[in-house]
């Protein structure tokens, strides 16, 4: 197969779908790799690099969607990328597909396969290839969100540790998962004070056992999400529904509730965000107010340690990679149930139920 890697085009996005280490173990099974030239420069890979392996360089864009029967990407398609693809073609990338029917209608009217790397699940109830950007997300946003408290952010003054004499701030985390245990992990680890909200009671129970008298645990219901808002510093939205868009639980009453100058990190952007007043930022102008309340909202975090990030990231993503290329797209899915769960769309028909009922899309079983 020939497998494409392009560069990624999104607002301060240097991430890259394939080191040169992948791109040598798909040359080793008999696989042609074509990279676009300076696809990885931003994290420190060279062409020279993807060429001492057996890749090929490619001058631009258009010449590996032209050539690639499979595209290997981060994010998002943009619309010029959703329309360079072929018919029959392969993309295997990031999707997020629910908060965004223009993308989804792009890829639709492509005729492509669409494979997202965060509807594809595990043996144990999990998002491998979700999984390693949602811990890089929930790390950053604590330092995201303690940049953001500065006075000169627009936040209200407070360090979160605190120091000798002056109180911790108070830090909310919304949603017990693989963002919010990572989030409230950095959050503890520096001496702020965490809450941790979720709905399902076992997961509570594991994170107090966990983490004990440390870490405050609330059953996510809007009485105890209104007393929680009332008193924190920085809410970390890390609520998720695997393929479907976040549920909006802060509300933009709720915001009347939050003190003047306290920052809300939605990693719940990428899915439309868990607060009503969540809209998508870049790296570049990462914040806004509203009512008094700063909103850091940037809808690909991890592209702000991109070098982590990419690493992370393709430690998860080569072996489904080297499936995909293996055995072509129709035998890998029909052989891992769990990469089947990744085909959001396939030649013109919308394969995932979470994506086809938030859009209004006939939802297809069957590929």
């Amino acid at each position: 197969m020939l497998v494409g890697v392009t560069k990624e085009i999104k607002n301060h996005e240097y991430r890259v779908g394939l080191t040169p280490a992948g791109a040598a173990e798909l040359v080793r099974n008999g696989h042609q790799v074509l990279v676009q030239t300076q696809a990885g420069a931003g994290v420190g890979f060279s062409d020279a690099q993807y060429e001492a392996v057996g890749a090929r360089i490619a001058p631009d864009a258009a010449s590996v969607f032209a050539q690639a029967e499979m595209v290997v990407k981060v994010k998002e398609p943009q619309p010029d990328e959703c329309r360079a693809l072929r018919p029959g073609q392969v993309l295997f990338t990031y999707l997020h597909l629910a908060p965004d029917p223009e993308q989804t209608r792009l890829l639709v009217e492509s005729d492509a396969v669409a494979i997202a790397y965060e509807t594809v699940t595990d043996d144990r109830g999990g998002l491998p290839l979700l999984a390693p950007m949602s811990e890089v997300a929930g790390r950053m946003a604590i330092q995201a969100g303690a940049k953001a408290l500065e006075k000169s952010q627009g936040g209200s003054g407070v360090l979160l540790p605190g120091v000798p004499g002056v109180p911790a701030a108070k830090v909310l985390v919304v949603g017990g998962g693989v963002v919010g245990v990572n989030a409230a992990r950095v959050a503890m680890g520096i001496g702020a004070q965490v809450t941790i909200l979720d709905v399902s009671l076992n997961r509570l129970k594991e994170l107090d056992a966990l983490y004990g008298p440390r870490l405050q645990t609330l059953y996510s219901n809007r009485a105890n999400l209104e007393d929680a808002l009332r008193e924190a510093d920085l809410v970390i939205g890390a609520v998720l529904i695997p393929g479907a868009a976040a549920p909006k639980l802060i509300t933009r009453e709720m915001l009347a509730l939050m003190k003047p100058g306290s920052v809300i990190v939605d990693v719940a952007v990428d899915q439309g965000g868990c607060a009503e007043t969540t809209h998508a930022t870049t790296h570049q102008e990462p914040t806004y107010i509203v009512d008094g309340v700063v909103h850091y909202c940037v809808a690909n975090m991890p592209g702000g340690v991109a070098r982590t990030s990419t690493l992370a990231l393709t430690n998860a993503t080569l072996p489904f990679v080297l499936q995909l290329a293996n055995k072509g797209y129709r035998r890998a899915l029909q052989d891992n149930h769990h990469l089947r769960n990744g085909l959001n769309i396939h030649r013109g028909k919308v394969t995932c139920e979470a994506v086809a009922r938030e859009l209004g899309y006939t939802y297809h079983a069957e590929f």
